[in-house]
Parts: structure tokens; sequence; C-alpha cells
């Protein structure tokens, strides 16, 4: 039986989501606690492998299983053994057909910013602090340059490992509610570091530093070098992600709203 699951994490404490020897990972926990409901080794497979410091509160994996259990107990009884800062949020038997990363069709991300002169406390690890007034008119109109399938080697690490740099962005929003500024982008996949180094770009023309045709200028030198600084990870969510309507996935969970 294959079965697909929802995940929440604060990812403040792990070194990302794909186990690593060094450090504690979302995989490590999530996989542990999975093993323990089935008694027997559980090895999943995510949606999207965030990095070190980001958050998710749409994450989605899948794992392959020989035990019977009800929805409901794949469930609490993994929440029973994962640490305060992880969840599962729902289970759902898919077919073999369905991959948590292969078979998504669209991602979606949220960036936060939070815009004010003095530092943030209990914020501070959950946003991206910028103490300058950012100008989030200027920055929609930068990030309208994005939108639409382009070539993003300007806006990948240089350590991407992705075979193709090109990618398709439908959508990416600048709002703000107060001293939150929201980044909202979806694409049909992401390269290492992408909406990190948008993020940077964008705030960088927020500050007036650049003008906002620069978003469309890094995208025509294709060359990491030539692009803005990358954004710290605090403030970054993976929020949703799109499957085809046949496998009648649970809605994602809530949106980071501070």
């Amino acid at each position: 039986m294959r079965l697909a699951l929802g995940v929440e994490y604060d990812g403040s404490t792990f070194c990302g989501w794909q186990f690593q020897d060094h450090s504690p990972s979302v995989q490590a926990v999530v996989e542990n606690a999975l093993t323990k409901v089935a008694n027997t080794p559980v090895r999943v497979h995510c949606a999207g492998r965030t990095d070190t410091g980001v958050h998710a509160t749409g994450q989605v994996i899948h794992f392959d299983t020989d035990v019977v259990r009800s929805e409901r107990s794949w469930v609490h009884g993994a929440n029973a053994n994962l640490p305060k800062e992880v969840a599962i949020l729902w289970a759902k038997p898919v077919d073999e057909s369905f991959h948590a990363r292969f078979s998504a069709t669209h991602r979606r991300y949220r960036y936060v910013i939070f815009n004010r002169s003095i530092r943030p406390t209990f914020l501070a690890i959950r946003t991206s602090w910028c103490h300058r007034p950012l100008d989030e008119v200027r920055m929609q109109t930068a990030a309208n340059y994005l939108i639409g399938e382009h070539n993003f080697n300007s806006y990948r690490a240089v350590a991407c490992q992705a075979k193709s740099p090109v990618r398709t962005v439908s959508r990416l929003d600048v709002t703000r509610n107060g001293e939150f500024i929201y980044l909202d982008i979806e694409a049909n996949a992401f390269l290492h570091h992408m909406v990190r180094n948008i993020a940077g770009v964008l705030m960088e023309i927020g500050r007036g530093e650049q003008a906002p045709e620069w978003t469309r200028e890094i995208l025509d030198h294709q060359d990491r070098t030539r692009g803005g600084i990358t954004a710290p990870p605090h403030g970054l969510y993976l929020t949703e992600v799109d499957y085809p309507d046949q496998y009648k996935l649970p809605l994602p969970g809530s949106m980071p709203w501070y």
C-alpha cells in the first residue's frame, strides 16, 4: 500500500528536510516516528527538499508499506513520536502511480519579510527582517518580469544540481499587511535557492538600491554571480503542492500570516 501524508514543520532547528549524518533533519524524525507506528523501517519521499531553517505548512510525502493501520492511527501515532516542531496533518492511501515529487504539477512558497526599524524577537527565526523601509509597489513591478517561462540560471545556487535551469513561474505576488510583506510564488518546480535569491533581489529593489528592471537584467545575464544576495532562510515556507485531481488529496495547511 502507498500512503501520502501532509507535513507541517518549523525548520529552524533542522539542517533541512533531507537526512544528514552531522545534524538533525526533518526526514529523519518523520521516518523514525512512522517506523514506530509501523513497527518496521519506513523510508519516505518528499515533494520538496527544503533547506536549513526553511519551514513548511504544506509539505507532502509518500511511502510504501505492507502494514495496515487506519489513517487516524498513522497521523496520531506519528505525532505522538514527533518533536513539537513537526506534525503530520493528514494521511491518505494513494495508488502506485502517485509520487510526492514527480506527480506534483505546481508548488507554492511564501516568503515573509518583517519590515520595521527594530529587530524582531520571537519572529526572528520565522521571518526575514529588513530594517529599512520597503516599497512593495516597486517590488511587484520588478516581480512581474519573472512571471512566465525563463532560464533562471541567475537565480539558482551555484551548486544547484538540476539538469535544466528553465522553470515556469505562474504567480509572483507582493503584498503588505502592516509591518509584514509577503512574497507568494507559484511555479511548476523550483531550483536550489531560487526563491531566496528572488527575495534578495526584490528587497534590494524595494529599498530603492536598484531599478525594477534589474530583475529582467539578471535573468538575461544567466549568471548567478551577476545576481543579488541570497535572502535568509527563516522567512521561507513551502505552503502548497498541487497534484492531479485523480489523487483527491486534502487541502494544504494554513498559510503563515503573522
